[in-house]
């Protein structure tokens, strides 16, 4: 391992590497992060479900850890020790980790099915009356509606929220409880009825419900009213009075909107894309990881360009001062020193190039490492020191093209993903083409009705004599009697029919079903022509590889050839065989030869690490869970500190 400019002896470094690749995992592991999940509530059960649930803040500070490796203003780093702190710290990676997440709760969404339900406002119930009880009741039962009594207190319900296709029936089951108390003053226009000018009512409301919905396309629901009503009238036989109902209702689509699988498809959909998160968060965590390879071995590059520089200027350095004694001693002419210095100057410019080449890369590798980027001014202030190389092996060892394209048809997430997405649109196709059929759905209803009061004798005059009203016996009560008229089914109602309905060309329905499958048929097709593009991404990565193992070869067989030519020409100016600009010349060659061995070193390293990603196994290459990666921690290192371009 060579040594980096300003960094220690090789041997030291390694020795130091090997250090932290033990350490590594024990303090990788030593304080682990709070969790990002959602904290579900802890409650009794009856008030639980109606409690939010704590979702953490976000993770926006780097861990201390991070901040404890940088030692004297140095952050020694292998490239998997990079790795593992932008795996914990990449804010993309953080935002991906939200995803699944999101989805999960999607799932749970879903499975509650059903649009958004309207709200209804209890204030409706306030001015409603049983068919039948006290005056108003009595004028509602005969068709009468005197002036003041609807309208003041009436309300309307939300609207509900529609959708593409038959709308899923709500799963979860749902209760219902309107209680309003009024008290009314009504001016009697017409007092025959009420026997009085002022009708005034203190009434109470209780209306309460169950529904519960089902896959098949169906729902039940089950409603019980009360009304209490004591009123000023004198021509109540029951007064107060409770009126009760009891009743169920039981409707199931027939043809739009019936089957599991339709009333499914986004429960379905949901659980896909649940599972399809893996596969995004794995593309998003190997980008990460191919971001950190390319950058950590540009760093590398830089620390070898910096030193080639370097050692470029000295040698310019050294010459220059060769140069001034033969002139001062009068061998060479004046001129010559201006060509030394000129050298000089461009190694100077070169060596600020290189410099600057590396701090930014340096910056890139910090941003990509650190959740604040360089606002943190421990992180900002420390110089990272790259302590693997990229090893160029003696050959390959590439498997078949057939193999590699095999491997990533079957590790790619990508195309997995894109696969997931197919599915999901058959799926939600089963909405639109069961929306194209009409409307049937069958119900059927049972209600049963009490009332029971406290009676009164009417004494109302006629021609022939008064006349006395007295209730029947058999609604004397209160509220238990009238229930029990209700279980004893002394007044049932009972309903069965069904509903129809046909649109004329029915043109919305069918196009939507036919923007659907079009759609779905682009999707099919881009899912084979990006099957076709990574064959072709895995040919172009096979040919990258050998052309830049072919041209490092070339470029270390240039490099030496130049350091022998200077070192010759170097010899000959010593015993005055040569002149300094062909001196010169030798130099500005070597050091062009050292660049080029450089770059195709980083370029063999990129089209390594392109390969391994073209085929899907860079993280398999690198060793990483995406488990632990989800969940902040990856534990493990290499086993040495001097990895290849692959690691």
């Amino acid at each position: 391992m060579t040594e980096y400019a300003g960094g220690f002896p090789g041997k030291l470094r390694r020795c130091m590497a090997l250090g932290l690749c033990c350490f590594w995992p024990i303090s990788f592991l030593s304080a682990q992060e709070a969790s990002i999940e959602p904290v579900r509530p802890s409650a009794p059960v009856l008030w639980r479900p109606y409690l939010a649930p704590k979702v953490p803040p976000v993770r926006a500070e780097n861990p201390v850890r991070l901040r404890d490796l940088v030692r004297a203003g140095k952050l020694y780093l292998s490239a998997h020790q990079a790795i593992e702190l932008a795996l914990e710290n990449n804010i993309d990676i953080e935002v991906a980790r939200y995803t699944p997440i999101d989805l999960a709760w999607r799932v749970t969404r879903a499975e509650a099915g059903g649009a958004l339900p309207g709200v209804p406002s209890g204030a409706s119930q306030a001015g409603s009356v049983a068919s039948g009880q006290g005056v108003l009741g009595s004028q509602a039962a005969a068709g009468v509606s005197a002036v003041g009594t609807s309208g003041a207190l009436r309300g309307t319900t939300n609207a509900s929220i529609s959708q593409i296709g038959p709308v899923t029936q709500t799963l979860d089951p749902i209760f219902q409880e309107a209680s309003t108390y009024s008290h009314r003053t009504l001016p009697q226009p017409n007092n025959v009825q009420s026997v009085t000018s002022v009708l005034v009512q203190n009434q109470r409301v209780y209306n309460g419900s169950l529904q519960e919905g089902f896959l098949s396309g169906g729902s039940i629901s089950g409603t019980y009213t009360d009304h209490f009503l004591k009123e000023n009238a004198p021509s109540d036989v029951l007064n107060p009075s409770a009126a009760t109902t009891l009743s169920v209702f039981f409707e199931h689509s027939l043809l739009q909107g019936f089957g599991v699988a339709v009333n499914e498809r986004f429960i379905t959909v949901a659980k896909i894309n649940l599972n399809t998160s893996d596969l995004n968060f794995k593309t998003q965590v190997i980008g990460v990881v191919v971001n950190v390879l390319n950058t950590y071995y540009s760093l590398v590059a830089d620390y070898e360009n910096v030193k080639a520089k370097q050692n470029a200027l000295d040698v310019a350095q050294t010459f220059l001062e060769d140069t001034r004694r033969q002139v001062q001693l009068g061998v060479l002419a004046d001129i010559e020193i201006t060509r030394a210095e000129s050298q000089a100057a461009s190694g100077r410019q070169d060596l600020v190039t290189s410099q600057t080449n590396l701090q930014q890369h340096e910056l890139q590798l910090k941003n990509l490492m650190s959740r604040t980027g360089v606002a943190d001014p421990v992180v900002a202030s420390a110089q990272i020191i790259p302590v693997d190389r990229i090893v160029v092996p003696e050959n390959d060892n590439l498997p078949p093209l057939a193999d590699l394209v095999a491997t990533a048809l079957a590790n790619r997430s990508d195309l997995a993903a894109e696969k997931a997405g197919l599915r999901t649109a058959e799926v939600s196709a089963l909405g639109t083409k069961n929306g194209v059929l009409p409307a049937l759905i069958g119900f059927a209803s049972e209600s049963h009705a009490g009332l029971a009061g406290t009676p009164h004798t009417v004494i109302t005059p006629s021609a022939n004599g008064p006349v006395i009203e007295k209730p029947d016996p058999y609604f004397i009560g209160g509220i238990g009697d009238a229930l029990g008229q209700i279980f004893r089914r002394n007044y049932p109602t009972e309903g069965v029919g069904a509903f129809y309905q046909a649109r004329l060309r029915n043109r919305a329905a069918q196009a939507d079903y036919d923007i659907d499958q079009l759609s779905f048929r682009q999707s099919q097709l881009t899912a084979e022509k990006n099957i076709k593009q990574a064959q072709v991404d895995i040919s172009n990565a096979v040919v990258a590889l050998r052309q830049a193992r072919a041209r490092y070869d070339a470029a270390v067989r240039n490099r030496i050839l130049a350091q022998q030519l200077l070192d010759a020409e170097q010899k000959k100016y010593a015993l005055g065989a040569s002149t300094p600009y062909n001196v010169i010349q030798q130099q500005r060659d070597f050091t062009a030869a050292q660049f080029a061995e450089i770059s195709a070193l980083v370029t063999y390293g990129n089209a390594r690490i392109a390969l391994d990603q073209a085929t899907g196994t860079t993280l398999e290459a690198n060793h990483i869970s995406i488990a632990d990666v989800r969940e902040g921690k990856v534990p493990g290192a290499p086993s040495s500190p001097g990895a290849s371009a692959r690691n």
